[in-house]
């Protein structure tokens, strides 16, 4: 298992022209790379997704399993506790904690064994920010879900992590931090490192902990924020 570069099965839930884009960049690097329509709202078509990835993988690599599930997809919601509606609410648990509980579940038979399971958190579970309860309450759930993973999945051999990034530049929240001054700012001044992350601060991170260097780091949330509001 190389420390950097892997081929990659990427998922993605409408914009199949975006999806092929980042499939064309990774095969500019030398990798093999798919992509799969996935909403990872509707747990019911989890299954007929499992089928799917199984057939691409046998076509495409002429294997069964895959080393490495990195549970990264997930949208946000910026509303005060006395607004949030039980819309928003469900919309937010069934992306961030059905939805990785489910997928996860899905595809447990495809991953290797020795391989690694990565969920995403937040800084916000660890310092409160108004109007992010909903998020920061399905968030919790996904900490403690990593750590139910890696003890019934360890004798497999197989760590599961959860990395909780601070404020990125991202299309999150309609890019409220990559795309607004004061805001950004706001992030910026509770950063030790002086700035907000942006995507190459992350990759890197999770790269790492998917390489053999990592091999003994399981059920651990790493914060990757710069150091937010410490």
């Amino acid at each position: 298992m190389p420390t950097r570069g892997g081929d990659v099965a990427i998922a993605y839930r409408s914009n199949a022209a975006q999806a092929q884009d980042v499939v064309a960049e990774i095969k500019k690097m030398g990798r093999k790379a798919i992509a799969l329509k996935l909403d990872v709202s509707k747990s019911k078509s989890f299954l007929t997704f499992a089928k799917t990835l199984r057939t691409a993988l046998q076509d495409t690599w002429g294997r069964d399993t895959f080393d490495h599930l990195i549970n990264n997809a997930g949208h946000g919601e910026m509303t005060p506790f006395a607004e949030t509606t039980e819309e928003q609410f469900d919309g937010l648990f069934n992306v961030h904690v059905k939805g990785v509980f489910f997928l996860t579940q899905a595809l447990l038979e495809m991953i290797a064994d020795g391989g690694r399971i990565i969920t995403y958190s937040s800084g916000l579970t660890r310092v409160s920010f108004p109007g992010f309860s909903a998020y920061s309450a399905a968030k919790g759930a996904i900490e403690i879900l990593t750590i139910y993973l890696a003890k019934e999945l360890g004798q497999r051999g197989i760590t599961a992590n959860c990395v909780a990034p601070g404020a990125i530049e991202t299309d999150f929240l309609g890019g409220a931090v990559r795309d607004t001054p004061d805001y950004n700012d706001a992030f910026a001044n509770m950063t030790a490192l002086g700035r907000v992350g942006i995507p190459d601060d992350i990759g890197p991170m999770i790269a790492s902990l998917l390489g053999p260097d990592n091999r003994w780091v399981t059920a651990q949330r790493i914060e990757a924020s710069g150091g937010q509001t410490i």
